[in-house]
């Protein structure tokens, strides 16, 4: 039976009057790498925050092996890897300082510490040369790799990855997703992976949520979900998705209207008023997210890859 390493129930994260997550909950299990997918604006990265404590959760809960995220030792078990790793390190420090200072700022800065992080640097390509360099010297992948050194030199058990594999080439982008597999395996660290990156998240996620306007509309194991979606969210969000591999292409489902303010949703089921399936009960009453067979789970009053009946109303996670 897996093993849940954090748990986020029913989260809530207000900024000012907009609520950007409505009521999510997640589960990530010990040793996988769970992918949060969905258009820009759904709340991705507000997840991410709220969950490395930066970002106060308005409601709900969140606990890491639990334990409460406001206990000193949850914190440091976390670790988020930004967007846009350059802009995370600071430019008056050298490659060497931006890696001695989480150790620093924990009071363990040893001969022995830092002799760990330089040797873990070294096995991801930043050989000792960088050390004397400043982030604005540095590629994309190498500033994406020192932002990797640094969140593992707290020796965290989870990390959350904020589209770890923008603006890299292809081939940069591959590397890099092998070396977070490696680490993983090697370290023991669970993953939670944001991306809008279709082709990236179903390569290396174990299972994957799909967020929409602040709500998880769907979850399941990567496969399943990717091979016969429930969601006709999720469906559409495939069939955009661009491949070189004439099996996997789908054909294009086009959804009518603009993503709704967080600020002002519709009522009832949200993507109710693009969704090319909507019925009049979807105007009215909010789905709840189901639970079914398989670990899935869907919220959605008429779904796709099953017939009604086999969803129960117990909600997922």
């Amino acid at each position: 039976m897996a093993t849940p390493v954090l748990t986020l129930k029913d989260a809530v994260v207000r900024y000012d009057k907009l609520v950007a997550v409505d009521g999510v909950s997640l589960e990530l299990n010990r040793g996988e790498t769970l992918g949060l997918v969905g258009e820009s604006g759904c709340g991705k990265s507000s997840v991410a925050r709220a969950i490395v404590g930066l970002q106060p959760l308005a409601g709900g809960t969140l606990t890491v092996e639990g334990e409460a995220l406001a206990e000193t030792s949850a914190q440091r078990r976390i670790q988020l890897l930004f967007q846009d790793p350059a802009a995370s390190l600071s430019p008056r420090m050298t490659v060497r300082a931006l890696l001695a200072e989480p150790l620093k700022i924990r009071g363990v800065y040893t001969p022995e510490s830092w002799a760990r992080v330089a040797a873990l640097a070294d096995g991801i390509g930043l050989g000792d040369q960088l050390f004397t360099r400043y982030p604005h010297q540095l590629s994309g992948g190498q500033a994406r790799r020192v932002a990797l050194v640094r969140a593992l030199a707290a020796e965290p058990s989870i990390i959350v990855a904020d589209e770890p594999t923008a603006g890299l080439d292809i081939s940069i982008q591959g590397e890099l997703l092998n070396l977070l597999r490696a680490l993983r395996d090697r370290l023991g660290l669970s993953y939670l992976l944001i991306s809008h990156n279709l082709n990236v998240v179903g390569r290396v996620t174990d299972r994957v949520a799909v967020m929409y306007l602040g709500q998880i509309v769907e979850s399941g194991p990567t496969a399943a979900l990717f091979r016969e979606p429930a969601h006709p969210y999720t469906q559409a969000l495939l069939s955009a998705n661009l491949t070189l591999d004439p099996d996997r292409r789908r054909e294009r489902v086009v959804l009518s209207g603009e993503l709704p303010s967080p600020g002002n949703p519709p009522s009832g089921c949200r993507f109710h008023k693009r969704c090319p399936l909507a019925q009049p009960k979807c105007a009215s009453d909010a789905p709840a997210l189901q639970a079914a067979t398989g670990g899935r789970s869907v919220a959605c009053h008429f779904p796709l890859a099953a017939e009604p009946a086999v969803f129960s109303q117990a909600m997922a996670g």
